[in-house]
């Protein structure tokens, strides 16, 4: 029972930071009383590396799963993100250059609102005319 307790602490302890010196204390425990020092050392030795591989490999599986679900939800990656805003910028630039180039040119075919409000005027005078013509006034004297 006290060889399970040991194998349940090395396990917990492969999961946090395995200091030296609880390695230390672990190899002594899992070797008989009479193990030489080297022997306890080159154990704590494979222990501290055995749990940060072991750190490694929980710290990866995590943050694969943490992947996977956000790209389930639909969430953008960074690369995805700064990948937009480059594409922004460029059609920023790009929409400033056009705007530059087309405020020095005369529109073609699109009636402007300057243009619209002048035509809506020219058609009301002789529309006034016609009526003053038929009461017998003069359209220019209102």
């Amino acid at each position: 029972m006290a060889k399970m307790q040991d194998v349940r602490k090395t396990i917990e302890d492969s999961l946090g930071n395995l200091s030296t010196t609880r390695a230390q204390e672990i190899a002594k425990t899992m070797l008989d009383k009479d193990a030489a020092k080297d022997q306890v050392s080159k154990t704590a030795g494979d222990l501290m590396e055995w749990s940060q591989r072991g750190r490694a490999r929980l710290v990866e599986i995590i943050r694969g799963e943490v992947r996977d679900q956000l790209r389930q939800m639909g969430v953008a990656t960074e690369e995805e993100v700064n990948a937009l805003r480059k594409r922004v910028r460029e059609l920023e630039r790009a929409s400033r250059a056009t705007g530059k180039r087309s405020g020095t040119r005369k529109p073609t075919g699109a009636k402007t609102a300057s243009t619209k409000a002048t035509a809506a005027k020219s058609a009301a005078k002789p529309a006034a005319a016609k009526r003053a013509s038929a009461k017998g006034t003069d359209p220019t004297d209102a």
